[in-house]
């Protein structure tokens, strides 16, 4: 059963946060509780705090950042997470380099939960204005809400794990 999931992208400062706090927020909702966190595959925004443009559109939705500093992903993560779910193949080609033998399964592509988005990826909106922002939102959107009718179809409900953000 899934219960522990990360996210992961390239700082930590805009994708992976977003999609952890929606999930949070999402999960919430419908009762499923999760261990939930975000991490990078860099090293280079490490201690920094969200990106404000990721913070404004998640606020737009009605979704909270949980307090939240970049980290780089560690190798008790593999243990820690069920899911290790990358932003773009990059993210998870890396993830799968990093991961234990065992635990190279536990890697996926956020929007492969997704029948109609299988094999899209999230694109860094951190280049971008607002709108690429926006536009990275409505791509997490739908990956978390497919993840979750997964979730939701495996029997997760409330109660079966314990919240961590």
């Amino acid at each position: 059963m899934i219960r522990a999931i990360l996210f992961v992208c390239t700082g930590n400062i805009c994708r992976s946060p977003m999609a952890h706090a929606l999930l949070l927020r999402r999960a919430a909702d419908r009762g499923i509780v999760l261990i939930v966190d975000s991490a990078a595959t860099s090293a280079e925004e490490q201690g920094n705090q969200p990106d404000p443009r990721a913070v404004a559109e998640l606020e737009r939705h009605g979704v909270r950042m949980p307090a939240h500093r970049a980290r780089r992903v560690l190798p008790e993560d593999f243990a820690r997470f069920d899911l290790l779910v990358g932003m773009t193949r990059a993210h998870c080609e890396a993830l799968v380099r990093l991961a234990p033998a065992d635990a190279a399964h536990k890697v996926r592509l956020l929007l492969d939960f997704s029948a109609d988005h299988a094999g899209r990826e999230v694109p860094d909106p951190w280049y971008g204005r607002q709108q690429a922002f926006v536009e990275a939102f409505g791509m997490i959107e739908t990956g978390v809400e497919a993840l979750l009718s997964v979730l939701e179809a495996a029997g997760c409900r409330a109660g079966q794990a314990t919240a961590r953000s």
